[in-house]
């Protein structure tokens, strides 16, 4: 089989049927053989009754669906343990991903043998201010962080080598990252596409700006794990943050205060505010230690169940992960 179209989704039922028969064209017309695997994360609407009633239809779209949402890098891992084709292509259900940048990412990875192409909407139609600008300055931490130079970790318009979806365990939040998994598993060669982008067309965005706060703490994450080594960072690693900020004010503070303010020779020591800042480091450095340590012990941990399967659908040999 050439190609795998993996496609997360929760709520979309009304852009399911529009996303197959474009993605159907798109593969008649270039002459590929396919499978379209739609992965409902829960959906409380009728997106499930629509991937079954095209499933009836066409023997290339095969369904699997959650017993309620576990998350997209979820919804990820259960697809890519399913695929079959040679090349894997994910994208958004939210019709945003456009299926006629399928082939020329088929190309790079079968004749430029890519490990992974990632897509870059360069020219977005999202709210510059709530999305647009956030996703620059998440991008460019993402860069620096982890050495992968694309300018679009968040695109889901990507396309993989077979054996890099197998041999990547994405879990967590992890999704926004895969490129710096298949990084850390081995796989180098990896490049970046512009893509085009569309407005969405129904519905509203699942996501909103804590998917950016979530973000950087699942980029400290895997830079402390890739080094080292759904998630406790982003409890520990938030109420960390806190603590130690109020504790460096508090330092700040006496610091300009004792050299630049202070002139009765009072000892730092002898304040209050010594003790408040002391004290408030030492715990945030406490919840960033924990939530080190909790990270860890997740992933060490074997056999445990991220998600529950519901049904599937032209699919073999049903498990639960």
């Amino acid at each position: 089989m050439n190609i795998s179209v993996v496609i997360p989704l929760l709520n979309e039922q009304e852009s399911i049927k529009e996303l197959h028969d474009w993605i159907a064209n798109v593969m008649l017309s270039n002459d590929f053989s396919y499978e379209i695997i739609f992965i409902d994360d829960g959906s409380t609407d009728e997106s499930w009754n629509t991937i079954a009633l095209l499933s009836k239809n066409s023997p290339n779209v095969k369904g699997i669906r959650f017993l309620k949402n576990f998350g997209k890098s979820q919804a990820l891992h259960a697809g890519f343990a399913k695929a079959e084709g040679q090349v894997i292509i994910t994208m958004d259900a939210d019709l945003q991903d456009n299926p006629e940048e399928i082939p020329e990412l088929y190309t790079m990875i079968v004749n430029q043998n890519y490990d992974l192409v990632s897509g870059w909407k360069k020219k977005r139609y999202d709210n510059k201010f709530t999305k647009n600008l956030p996703s620059k300055l998440f991008n460019w931490a993402a860069r620096k962080t982890s050495g992968v130079k694309l300018n679009d970790f968040n695109c889901g318009l990507k396309a993989y080598s077979n054996i890099v979806v197998k041999n990547i365990d994405v879990n967590g939040e992890m999704h926004r990252y895969i490129p710096v998994l298949a990084k850390n598993a081995g796989f180098t060669k990896i490049g970046e596409k512009v893509v085009k982008h569309q407005a969405r067309k129904y519905g509203e965005t699942k996501f909103g700006m804590d998917r950016f706060i979530n973000g950087f703490l699942d980029l400290i994450t895997i830079w402390f794990l890739s080094r080292f080594g759904k998630s406790p960072m982003h409890l520990f690693g938030a109420l960390g943050v806190i603590m130690f900020a109020v504790g460096f004010g508090f330092a700040l503070y006496l610091g300009i205060d004792k050299l630049l303010l202070n002139q009765s020779g009072r000892l730092i020591t002898q304040r209050p505010q010594f003790y408040i800042a002391l004290t408030t480091m030492i715990i945030g450095t406490q919840f960033f230690v924990a939530g080190f340590l909790g990270e860890i012990i997740l992933r060490s941990k074997e056999n445990r169940k991220r998600y529950l399967i519901k049904d599937e659908i032209n699919l073999e040999n049903s498990n639960t992960n």
